[in-house]
């Protein structure tokens, strides 16, 4: 009655087969078959009672109750249902203590079954891992399972945050990151290890890398400090980065969901939108780090590697925007931790004359049906968003989610500028101004503003943009400002008024380089290496006045202010004897000889070639006369242009004389710029007399030595181009350019640099530059301004069946708990780019935003909409770089404090509101918490670093942060 009463409660499949879904029990075949014709007999006394349920056959031992391996069902052991276990159990018992042989259903691909053999894996603790212990898991089991039996094994405290390392036998690390998948899912098998580490005290984990397992905690360090208040590391153009984080960091309601562990259970492994989780881990280790008051900074260089994963744009070290990397941030972490595992697909609705209740209130319950998770709760609001159709006025109206609020910013139509002005004096220094002009003007209007100051007209200017010594652009009267950037250095050269026609006029550049002691074989010529120096010039030359010689005069003229001529006592001390090798490194400085003595027109003492030995008044010098640097007498006045015989003389673009001795080692010593000329000249050069050995032959001679040498040159300086047409010193085929070469002893000698880089400023670099002020208010309401779309972003009407370029209204509907607002300072179009200094005044308490929001039914619950200002992400510089930094309040004390990488120091609310304010973030003020610890003493008996430590507001950046961002009251609180 018995057997029939259990055989009863079984069920069995068509083939007769006991179906159940949850567990079976393994019992020995041979007592089971015992048991069976026991009961067939029905005779209670029968030799068959099978006594207690006896499985010591199915055990390698009877200590470790190890199933034995390749066990057969049927044959060895037979599967029954757990209720007919419980019964078999109480009618019979179960001999020796031996341990009950519960095994799983699990559900395989396409199948059911038995797990007779369980997975055995080996468990042991991060932190000693001697301590090794057996267990044994169902395929089914959850990770979850074995972590809970791990904390029970090992006698882990309650609320410790754990995670697990799976470790096969290659000795490879593989994080079990899904707690709630299983062990077949997760490929776990027998014989592989489980490693589980608990988070340090200071928010960091044993083991940042899996590979490197150490044996030991690593002691913490002692530093015990404010919670929040941790720099992060400057990485490398990671200071856009480190902004976001400190401002997400100061967001409470975000903080308090990672620090109490809430995402852990909801991290989503399974979204295709989202990161399996990586980003939300490696935020949530970045802010248990920054929130367990050990770090003075933390190193943030695994989440910036995550994020480089997941976003190649933010992939290697270049600077980048801390909106947009906010922007990503915020999706990633919603998407990771997004509570909706699988996404409904939900068609939307027009308005279609619906009430603006009905439709937001849809609207909102489709998103939560797709999108629910901490940011939606903390950051989400809804504006409404209608547009017009110009041609049917089809009216559509539509209710988006949004994260953030990107406000634009009230544009100037004009812009300051900053030039320097090059007089035509050449004892008047440059002189800085700053002028007014049209934003979208032209280079002529910087002439017209400039001129009304200087009383130059602008028909005698030049602009261009000075970048390394050279010129980077010359600009013409038509080009548009926009092309001009606020940090280029842009010079404008008074031009003098010639008689010439213009088109017998030349606009020439100027450049100063000085030569290499040494020639630079590895260019192939074997030329002297030349490097830029100083202010290039422009001027304005006649072409016929482009000789060397002429052109000579007149860059001494131009250069007057800085250029020191030689007077004649230095002349007479440089008389000297000079053998062969002297000459042509002298010749190498600019000497120039006289080419034919009996052409020349008879001159005073400077202009004189002086000659003893064998030298001939009517031959050429050769390659054994000597020089006398006295010749740099010729100086104290202008040198007079000569015509052809001075071009003989000066005018050659080497301009020195060429030697006429064949010696092959003489021409070593020429520069190879220069041996164009010489070959020339060269062929009609005689040779010295037979009988005159060139290594003993000397002659004295006072030369005219010039300070500079002119050479052709390409628009940066450095290709060196051949000579003019005509023996100009200049090509006019293209915009010419010339170089004058000083040697390293001449510059020393004549150039002062110290005066040549002066400058004045004019009195209106003296009135303070105003910042155009506006405040928050008219920002949000240009966000809420009618809209024409723009072209490359139609809008498509349904009525008329085509795009068109519809009328657009952004109102705000409901806002957040956390409310983002991105100031749009960089304005980008087809024609401009420009950063927006304007000082945007926010407040810091009370930011009202009811006359914002549109008016509701009076039965709708509407939270309050004041909000206070809990952080700010800042950037100082340009378009083309710049820094960022935080300012921002701490949750726990109410102090506002500077964040700078990995500097941190406090501030006070009157430092906040500067033009540097790029995105505000403000909490709703019924959600604001009271401070827990009291605001801390910020008078300088308070400080504990050096004062050094705030000196500097730059950290591995290449820009330069606010000046004011060190203020005197500031006093640093921690740095790395």
């Amino acid at each position: 009655a018995a057997a029939s009463d259990m055989t009863e409660s079984l069920r069995f499949d068509e083939n007769g087969v006991i179906m159940c879904v949850c567990c079976r029990y393994v019992v020995d075949r041979r007592w089971f078959d015992q048991w069976k014709e026991f009961v067939e007999t029905g005779d209670q006394n029968s030799t068959s009672f099978p006594g207690q349920i006896d499985n010591a056959e199915l055990f390698e031992d009877l200590d470790s109750y190890h199933l034995k391996d390749r066990l057969v069902e049927d044959e060895d052991f037979v599967l029954v249902p757990a209720e007919a276990w419980h019964k078999l159990l109480a009618w019979y018992g179960i001999a020796d203590d031996q341990p009950p042989l519960e095994r799983k259903v699990v559900d395989l691909p396409s199948t059911l079954k038995v797990e007779v053999y369980p997975i055995e894996i080996f468990l042991c603790l991060h932190s000693n891992m001697e301590n090794v212990i057996t267990a044994k898991f169902s395929r089914t089991d959850s990770i979850h399972s074995i972590q809970r039996a791990m904390c029970q094994a090992f006698s882990v405290p309650p609320g410790s945050e754990c995670r697990l390392w799976m470790k096969s036998s290659d000795s490879s690390c593989e994080r079990l990151r899904n707690v709630h998948m299983s062990v077949l899912d997760a490929c776990l098998s027998s014989g592989m290890t489980v490693i589980m580490e608990t988070r340090n005290a200071d928010g960091t984990w044993p083991s940042s890398r899996p590979q490197i397992m150490r044996n030991s905690v690593e002691e913490q360090d002692s530093y015990r400090g404010q919670p929040g208040v941790c720099g992060l590391t400057n990485l490398g153009n990671t200071c856009f980065m480190n902004s976001a984080l400190q401002c997400l960091s100061n967001t409470p309601p975000l903080t308090e969901y990672f620090l109490q562990n809430s995402y852990v259970d909801e991290l989503n492994f399974t979204n295709p939108l989202g990161m399996k989780g990586e980003i939300a881990e490696a935020y949530a280790d970045v802010i248990k780090q920054m929130w367990s008051g050990r770090h003075y900074s933390v190193v943030p260089r695994v989440f910036k590697t995550k994020v480089g994963h997941f976003a190649s744009q933010f992939l290697g070290y270049q600077q980048h925007d801390s909106q947009e990397l906010l922007s990503f941030l915020l999706d990633g972490l919603h998407e990771d931790l997004n509570r909706v595992k699988n996404k409904e697909y939900i068609e939307l609705r027009d308005a279609d004359g619906r009430q603006d209740q009905e439709v937001a209130e849809e609207a909102w319950r489709n998103h939560l049906r797709r999108n629910d998770s901490v940011i939606v709760d903390t950051f989400h609001g809804l504006f409404k968003s209608t547009l017009v159709c110009p041609e049917c006025h089809k009216v559509s109206v539509t209710f988006d989610p949004f994260c953030y609020l990107s406000v634009p910013l009230p544009v100037s139509k004009e812009r300051v500028m900053e030039v320097f002005f090059v007089s035509l004096d050449p004892y008047a220094k440059p002189v800085q101004h700053r002028v007014v002009v049209p934003k979208a003007g032209k280079v002529s209007d910087l002439c017209s503003a400039l001129s009304e100051m200087t009383s130059v007209p602008p028909t005698q200017m030049v602009v261009a943009d000075v970048f390394n010594h050279r010129f980077y652009k010359i600009y013409n009267m038509g080009e548009s400002l926009s092309a001009i950037l606020d940090r280029d250095d842009i010079f404008v050269y008074e031009l003098s008024v010639l008689e010439e026609q213009p088109e017998e006029q030349v606009l020439l550049a100027l450049y100063l380089r000085e030569r290499s002691h040494y020639r630079d074989y590895g260019s192939g010529g074997g030329s002297y290496g030349t490097s830029l120096f100083g202010h290039p010039l422009l001027l304005n030359v006649p072409r016929s006045s482009c000789s060397q010689e002429a052109l000579y005069n007149l860059f001494l003229q131009r250069l007057a202010r800085y250029v020191r001529l030689p007077d004649p006592s230095e002349e007479l001390e440089e008389e000297e004897e000079d053998d062969e090798e002297e000459l042509y490194k002298t010749q190498t400085n600019g000497i120039s000889d006289d080419d034919e003595q009996e052409e020349v027109e008879p001159a005073g003492p400077s202009q004189t070639d002086y000659s003893c030995g064998d030298a001939t008044p009517n031959r050429k010098s050769d390659g054994n006369t000597t020089t006398e640097p006295q010749a740099e007498e010729n100086h104290t006045q202008p040198l007079p242009d000569h015509g052809d015989h001075g071009e003989n003389s000066n005018g050659s673009l080497s301009q020195t004389e060429p030697s006429c001795s064949g010696d092959a080692n003489s021409a070593d010593d020429i520069d190879p710029s220069e041996q164009s000329g010489d070959k020339q000249e060269e062929a009609c050069s005689p040779s010295p007399p037979a009988n005159e050995h060139p290594a003993k032959r000397r002659a004295c001679h006072v030369r005219r030595k010039r300070l500079f040498s002119i050479q052709a040159v390409n628009s940066n300086g450095t290709t060196e181009r051949g000579m003019g047409e005509g023996g100009s010193a200049v090509s006019f085929s293209s915009q010419p350019y010339v170089a004058i070469d000083w040697e390293p002893d001449m510059k020393k000698r004549f150039y002062n640099e110290n005066e040549a880089e002066k400058y004045v400023k004019d009195p209106s670099m003296e009135v303070p530059q105003q910042h155009m002020t506006v405040q928050l208010q008219q920002c949000i309401e240009l966000f809420t301004t009618v809209e024409t779309l723009e072209e490359e972003n139609p809008w498509y009407c349904p009525v008329c069946k085509k795009h068109q370029l519809a009328t657009k209204k952004l109102d705000l509907w409901s806002l957040p708990e956390v409310l983002i607002i991105h100031l749009k300072r960089f304005s980008y179009t087809k024609f401009t780019r420009e950063k927006l200094d304007s000082i945007v005044e926010f407040p810091l308490r009370d930011l009202d935003f009811s006359g914002f929001l549109l008016r509701k039914t009076l039965s709708s619950e509407e939270p309050p909409s004041r909000y206070d200002l809990i952080a700010v992400s800042n950037h100082y510089g340009g378009l083309r770089d710049g820094h960022y930094t935080t300012y921002a309040k701490n949750k726990d004390n109410g102090q506002w404090y500077y964040f700078d990488d990995s500097k941190v120091t406090y501030a006070t609310e009157d430092q906040i509101v500067t033009s540097a304010a790029y995105v505000l973030f403000y909490q709703r003020q019924d959600k604001i918490r009271k401070p827990t610890l009291p605001a801390p003493n910020t008078g300088p008996a308070s400080s504990t670093q050096t004062s050094n430590d705030t000196a500097s507001c730059k950290d591995d950046e290449d820009d330069a942060g606010p000046s004011a961002a060190a203020s005197a009251s500031s006093i640093t609180m921690e740095t790395e």
